[in-house]
């Protein structure tokens, strides 16, 4: 993939949208994390613990692009991701608190670090899958990312809160990029190389798959959290 090409800036484009599809719980954890330290080292930890979790998360991502080239694991990849598109369009039940907060400058910055290398497994997973191997592409994509979600968190989550098709067409491009490495497996060459059609019907089943699948449980999860809230009244 040539820099600065279509196919290059496409693929940057989708690194972004699925890095901040995904990175809302990060935000919450960072923001926790740091929210009891006094103002003067907030930002400070903010700033610096982005920079940690930027490099432990390229680190990951390096790894997860490597390990994708052996036979089978891309397909497995593929599969995977598919799952994480689908339970991004559940809401997700649970209750109390996002994260521990940190009463120092290092404790923070530690939190942070550990909870983004933790809770960033699907990003990574995302990520490698679009960036098809160009690890400089995908540092590139963390930088402009990780930041955004870190400095503009409340602002991102209002706006997926608002409008809800964000996180379609993040899910949407996460069942793309499942489909992607599916097809690029290179154990299954038999069956969709010789097959335009084959390649084309599995994007296609992916994506409507993830989307139909997901829109279908969150609209149930709805009507059965209506349901007990009108027999509790």
């Amino acid at each position: 993939m040539e820099f600065f090409s279509p196919a290059w800036f496409s693929a940057l484009a989708a690194i972004v949208l699925i890095d901040l599809v995904l990175a809302g719980d990060n935000a919450i954890v960072i923001a926790l994390a740091a929210r009891s330290l006094p103002e003067a080292l907030r930002r400070k930890a903010i700033v610096w613990g982005t920079v940690g979790a930027v490099v432990v998360r390229s680190a990951m991502t390096l790894a997860v692009v490597w390990l994708l080239q052996v036979p089978g694991l891309m397909l497995v990849g593929g599969l995977g991701l598919v799952w994480i598109a689908y339970k991004l369009l559940v809401p997700q039940d649970g209750g109390g608190e996002h994260g521990p907060m940190a009463t120092t400058f290092w404790g923070a910055m530690k939190t942070i670090v550990i909870a983004d290398a933790l809770m960033g497994v699907d990003n990574v997973l995302g990520v490698a899958g679009a960036a098809h191997g160009n690890f400089p592409l995908v540092v590139i994509g963390l930088l402009v990312s990780v930041p955004i979600v870190v400095w503009g968190s409340t602002l991102v989550l209002k706006l997926v809160d608002r409008f809800p098709v964000i996180t379609y067409l993040g899910a949407g491009v996460l069942a793309f990029t499942a489909g992607n490495m599916i097809v690029s497996e290179p154990l299954l060459d038999a069956v969709f190389d010789p097959s335009q059609l084959a390649r084309v019907a599995t994007y296609a089943v992916v994506i409507a798959g993830v989307l139909a699948a997901g829109w279908w449980a969150a609209r149930r999860q709805r009507a059965d959290a209506d349901s007990a809230s009108t027999h509790a009244a």
